[in-house]
């Protein structure tokens, strides 16, 4: 099972849009996500969902991607499904993992919840291929999508800024200071003009 900090595991799989490896999809952000199995009513919402907000992923370089281990014949109904019933056209690919291979590689298989099918795993991965978040969420419960797209403008922030951010964070609010790690640092963090609550724990406006 992949942690975080590590490279996502390479993979060849069909979609719902062709072929698809994950070193295809380098120099963007991506959000892989499991669900359990097509033609499923929470799994449904959560297509719909994120098929709404596609536009706020793709203007953060997100590249969406969902899987599950349902045949890409499946799949292709399932979506038309959608669009005939909800008027939601999904925009993303979706991998076909009948084998379990891809899912295998990133944990997706919990056979404690479940032994036919992926639990609700997602994976943010940064544009040089490494896992930088990972969220899991039983069969029976959504995902929220207000959540996936904070989690993303966090890291985002993290890494063009080399802060850190708060619990409940969101774009426009106070950023943490990383903690100094000298002596010499401490008394610097302390002549600045940042928000003091204590020496370790600063923050200040981008």
């Amino acid at each position: 099972m992949p942690r975080i900090g590590e490279r996502a595991p390479d993979f060849e799989a069909l979609t719902t849009q062709g072929p698809l490896t994950m070193s295809d999809l380098r120099g963007q952000w991506v959000v892989l996500f499991s669900h359990p199995a097509d033609f499923t009513p929470v799994c449904t919402t959560e297509f719909v969902a994120l098929a709404r907000r596609a536009e706020e992923f793709a203007r953060r370089n997100v590249k969406l991607v969902g899987l599950s281990i349902d045949s890409i014949h499946s799949h292709l109904a399932w979506l038309r499904n959608i669009e005939e019933k909800l008027g939601v056209k999904i925009p993303f690919p979706v991998i076909a993992d009948v084998d379990m291979k891809v899912a295998s590689k990133f944990g997706m298989i919990h056979p404690e919840a479940s032994t036919t099918a992926t639990v609700r795993g997602l994976f943010v991965i940064d544009p040089e291929g490494f896992i930088r978040a990972m969220i899991y969420y039983p069969l029976q419960n959504g995902r929220s999508v207000d959540e996936i797209l904070r989690l993303v403008d966090a890291l985002q922030t993290t890494d063009q800024h080399h802060v850190a951010t708060p619990a409940d964070w969101h774009p426009g609010e106070k950023v943490i200071v990383p903690p100094p790690l000298t002596e010499e640092q401490v008394d610097e963090h302390l002549r600045s003009d940042y928000e003091k609550i204590d020496f370790y724990l600063m923050k200040r406006n981008l």
